[in-house]
């Protein structure tokens, strides 16, 4: 047991290695006075000032952040709300059948979902912005915020809800006094999950992106095309940070809610 654990462990360190080095390489770089990713000159803060004095990259940032709260936001409501209707339905074979469409959703490649997105947006005569990239993100997030939530209602005992029926609940109070606090914590980690793929996404973001309106993950790709500066790594190391807090944060509001006051042992 002894060598398994040692070699998973070598594993795990291994992967992260692998996945983090060339994102620490880049914020290394962002710091570089040189202005290349080739030899390292002196310790600067000039190219994450020229992302904040940049007034275009600073509203593309106000962009990405509206568009991920209010999708992640009403992803949430909407998930939170359809994981339910799924686990009360009473046909087996439909529950598994749009349990089955959901998943499917996830698994789909992002090229293919953005250009189903661009296919339906130009048939209906959606003019593609702010709307459009707004209405395919709250899309895209939906399922994840699904996937977060049902666990938590398949380990609720139906017999909380009957006792609050039988005290005399009614439904909306049964829905937010004993379903959604039992819920809480796949409702957060539905929501910053939701979040941070918002933040992240390029390939639907892309195709359904219009003149005039753009979000930092295609904003950087266009950067990339027209060349490498050291403006991209400062930019790509302010993303990577604050997605990190998300994470983080997510982590310690789950911790929480599975560590509520007040359920301690009692000596």
């Amino acid at each position: 047991m002894g060598t398994a654990s040692k070699s998973t462990k070598f594993y795990l360190a291994l992967v992260f290695i692998i996945l983090y080095t060339p994102i620490l390489y880049l914020i290394f770089y962002s710091f570089n006075s040189a202005g290349n990713m080739n030899n390292f000159e002196s310790f600067t803060w000039e190219h994450y000032a020229a992302v904040f004095s940049d007034t275009r990259l600073l509203m593309i940032l106000i962009n990405t952040v509206i568009v991920a709260l209010l999708s992640a936001l009403i992803s949430t409501i909407i998930g939170v709300f359809g994981s339910i209707g799924i686990v009360y339905m009473r046909n087996k074979s439909i529950r598994n059948a749009v349990l089955s469409l959901n998943n499917v959703l996830i698994v789909s490649p992002d090229v293919v979902i953005g250009a189903s997105f661009l296919i339906l947006f130009t048939m209906i005569g959606v003019k593609l912005g702010f709307a459009s990239v707004l209405i395919s993100h709250i899309a895209f997030s939906i399922p994840i915020v699904v996937l977060m939530v049902l666990p938590k209602l398949q380990e609720m005992n139906s017999s909380l809800i009957d006792a609050a029926a039988d005290l005399g609940a009614t439904k909306r109070e049964i829905l937010t006094r004993v379903i959604i606090p039992f819920i809480k914590p796949g409702i957060f980690a539905g929501f910053f999950m939701a979040l941070t793929y918002s933040l992240d996404d390029f390939a639907v973001t892309f195709f359904v992106t219009g003149n005039g309106f753009s979000t930092l993950s295609v904003e950087i790709y266009s950067m990339a095309r027209a060349g490498i500066t050291l403006t991209i790594n400062a930019l790509s190391g302010i993303i990577f940070i604050v997605t990190l807090l998300l994470v983080v944060g997510y982590y310690f509001i789950s911790q929480r809610g599975k560590n509520p006051v007040g359920m301690g042992v009692r000596k």
